[in-house]
């Protein structure tokens, strides 16, 4: 049962994902399939999974993917989700971690990858008055073809216990004090260039991105390292990783160990705090936004598929005519949601009915149809125009690759939002 059920929604998905793409199912294929009756359950079984993988590749994927319990989903891209898949709902709001860089960024970008550290390849260094931090991020499941146009680094930083309240501290730097309440950390963001010929020397790299930030707030902070990722994945630079910085301006006379402990809060390395359960969510998180050049962008606000909806439920429509119908793809059925984060399925919609002589205004039909439609009348050697899908939408998905990393990405012509007679 569990077979049949997942042949039907694979055939269904195939009727939704491939409309006009025929060419991914050799004829063969479909020949094959259609005598499946004929077929042994083993070659049966075979077509399908030769089939699915098509479907994969349809979606950038080589293979299945088939993440461990282990792997981790960011509650950022979960957030980025929910915002770009609010079907033009502008009362959702843009997560409060996310940064006005990062909104413009999401804009233009039709796939969004997130990737944590290398943790094996970090490099921890306390010196005299600062803190710093090498890490690498493997970005070799980037395609090709996919241009970056933004990144961006984000690193979480805890309250320091005993600071004061930002209004607190406002108030008391006024005054001079020089305290607590005012206490204040520079955080550096370098591109690692290469290594000196002394290994005991700091690596040579470039400022990418500074900030100035208070102790007493809990909150991420995004920081633009676009030109260095946008070198990296287009071979006009090798990735040698990046290096953060953390400074204490009032605390340069400190030891190296105390000013260790003391930029605790700020989560650059696993050994740098002791909340060890919260680590998986607070890592640093390396952000990519890029477009492989298909579709519109993420942001898709789909006034279009409102419109459409609008005009379709103003039409009368004969029982029997050429119209949407429903359909609602489940990722379970076929065992996708092993891999997609979100959503767990989604209406995809088909069109089925006839196109009669005259065809009617609300079907939406080419003049082409039309001509084909009326010779259909005369002579029945002809056929009649067929209902089809005339206007498709995008959804957004929030999976794991193959790779285990998690990836946002627009879909393109995948619900069905207007049937007509072509």
């Amino acid at each position: 049962m569990v077979a049949v059920v997942r042949s039907l929604m694979v055939l269904l998905l195939a009727q939704v994902l491939l409309e006009g793409a025929t060419g991914l199912i050799p004829e063969v294929g479909r020949r094959k399939y259609s005598e499946s009756g004929k077929q042994t359950p083993e070659q049966s079984e075979s077509f399908l999974n030769e089939f699915e993988l098509r479907l994969l590749n349809m979606f950038g994927l080589r293979r299945r993917p088939t993440p461990s319990k282990q792997a981790v989903v960011p509650q950022y891209m979960v957030d980025l989700y929910r915002m770009h898949s609010a079907n033009g709902d502008h009362s959702t709001k843009r997560p409060k971690s996310m940064g006005k860089h990062a909104d413009r960024a999401a804009s233009k970008a039709n796939t969004i990858r997130s990737f944590h550290h290398e943790e094996s390849m970090e490099a921890l260094a306390s010196l005299k008055g600062k803190t710093t931090q090498q890490f690498y991020f493997n970005l070799t499941s980037i395609p090709e073809e996919e241009l970056i146009t933004s990144a961006e680094l984000r690193i979480y930083r805890d309250q320091v216990m005993g600071a004061a309240t930002p209004n607190n501290s406002s108030r008391n730097s006024s005054t001079g004090d020089g305290g607590p309440a005012g206490g204040l950390h520079r955080i550096n963001i370098y591109e690692i260039f290469g290594v000196p010929a002394d290994q005991g020397g700091e690596p040579l790299a470039r400022l990418l991105d500074t900030r100035l930030v208070q102790d007493s707030l809990s909150r991420w902070e995004s920081f633009d390292v676009s030109p260095a990722v946008s070198q990296w994945t287009s071979g006009k630079g090798h990735n040698h990783g990046f290096m953060v910085e953390v400074l204490h301006p009032e605390e340069g006379e400190m030891d190296g160990k105390h000013a260790q402990r003391r930029s605790r809060h700020v989560r650059v390395s696993r050994s740098l705090h002791q909340d060890q359960d919260s680590w998986p969510q607070a890592r640093p998180l390396l952000v990519t936004y890029g477009h492989d050049g298909r579709g519109d962008s993420v942001l898709h606000t789909r006034e279009k598929r409102q419109a459409a909806l609008r005009k379709q439920r103003r039409k009368q429509q004969h029982k029997a005519s050429c119209k949407r119908h429903a359909l609602y793809v489940d990722f379970s059925d076929v065992g996708w949601n092993e891999w997609i984060v979100a959503p767990p399925g989604y209406h995809a919609f088909y069109c089925h009915g006839e196109c009669p002589f005259p065809l009617a205004d609300h079907l939406n039909s080419t003049n082409h149809a039309i001509v084909q439609t009326l010779v259909n009348s005369v002579n029945s050697n002809i056929p009649r125009a067929c209902c089809v899908p005339t206007d498709l939408s995008p959804i957004s998905l929030l999976y794991l690759d193959e790779y285990e990393k998690v990836i946002l990405k627009n879909y393109q012509d995948m619900v069905v939002e207007g049937c007509g007679c072509r």
